[in-house]
């Protein structure tokens, strides 16, 4: 059995008559776009070489301006820059880390963007990584100095005038908000073309509009963790455990998940997650597999999946009825999985 969500709005522009579906797709972020639109959607545009080039064009923006991983980026720099520099922010870069530091003051530092050192730390950032050869955790002194030194290294931001200053030794990495900030580019450049029927995907995170030339919307499954398959799937048949899966219409709506699974490394028997709590500088150990947020916007499903992770259940499900926020925590459980949804997830529930 599926389970189907609903949007709470629904939008009364229909998909034109006799539209065909267009694919167009490229590489980002260490990972690939996609973009499936309304064929005819799109009066007096040129071709589809013109429109792939242009939504190339907005994640290029967002690598060039936000890259945790190229050193000339704008985040590179200031990540590299003196002590007590003061560095101008493109507007982009201002709205996402300004976006960024919202969620982080709202989590009570649940989720950091000024938590990079640790990230890197860890062996999850560009370099010294876990799955090079003679990675070892660090030792637990050693992320207590960095901890103490985050203390001392506070991040200065001037919002009205689009300005920050590096305190020195201050890492930025925006990685949790950027895909899903690069979601919301590419719908609103669709938007500016006069395309409101599409569905976006870059790196896993979502969002759609309109709908599809039968009328339909555009139907996508919830991640489900790493085999964590339908309880109907004949192999899962008797482990009730196992939530069924869950078809969401993604009509106006942006979705976004974090799991643990993604990418980790074990010492011995320990497990360590990629998703750091930038408040113990320690991986995560809360028994939460994924969480799952669907928004409007794909940015604030992004960052909102990982402070709610990094919560885990109890106090994420507590900022996310707080914050109104459609959240579907997966906590392990035995062999299993244990299925927890937010009132505003239930309230999208077609039951």
């Amino acid at each position: 059995m599926r389970r189907v969500l609903l949007p709470q709005h629904i939008s009364d522009q229909l998909a034109p008559s006799g539209a065909a579906i267009r694919d167009l797709r490229g590489l980002t972020m260490g990972s690939s776009w996609s973009v499936r639109l309304l064929e005819s959607a799109m009066p007096g545009r040129a071709g589809s070489a013109d429109l792939q080039q242009g939504l190339q064009q907005q994640l290029d923006l967002v690598v060039a301006q936000m890259s945790h991983w190229d050193d000339e980026s704008d985040l590179g720099r200031y990540n590299r820059a003196e002590p007590g520099s003061w560095h101008s922010l493109p507007a982009a870069f201002c709205e996402v880390l300004g976006f960024a530091m919202h969620v982080s003051q709202a989590s009570g530092g649940a989720y950091d963007p000024c938590a990079g050192a640790l990230v890197n730390l860890w062996g999850f950032g560009p370099r010294h990584r876990y799955d090079e050869p003679g990675f070892l955790p660090p030792k637990d002194d050693t992320v207590a100095l960095l901890l103490a030194q985050r203390q001392r290294r506070r991040l200065e931001l001037d919002l009205p005038a689009r300005r920050m200053r590096q305190p020195g030794g201050l890492q930025l990495d925006l990685s949790a908000v950027a895909k899903g900030y690069g979601v919301d580019r590419l719908a609103r450049y669709l938007d500016s073309q006069g395309i409101h029927h599409y569905l976006v995907e870059v790196g896993g995170e979502l969002r759609g509009a309109g709908s599809k030339p039968d009328g339909q919307p555009w139907w996508v499954l919830l991640e489900q963790v790493d085999g964590a398959d339908n309880a109907d799937n004949a192999d899962n048949a008797d482990n009730a455990q196992h939530p069924p899966e869950m078809l969401l219409a993604l009509h106006g709506l942006s979705v976004a998940t974090s799991g643990d699974y993604r990418r980790f490394f074990q010492d011995g028997t320990v497990r360590f997650s990629h998703t750091i709590d930038p408040r113990s500088g320690m991986p995560i150990a809360n028994q939460l597999a994924s969480v799952t947020v669907v928004h409007e916007q794909c940015m604030a499903a992004d960052a909102w999946s990982t402070a709610l992770t990094v919560l885990g259940l109890d106090a994420g499900m507590a900022l996310a009825e707080e914050q109104g926020l459609a959240a579907r925590f997966l906590q392990r459980d035995g062999d299993g999985y244990h299925e927890t949804l937010s009132s505003h997830m239930l309230a999208m529930l077609d039951e």
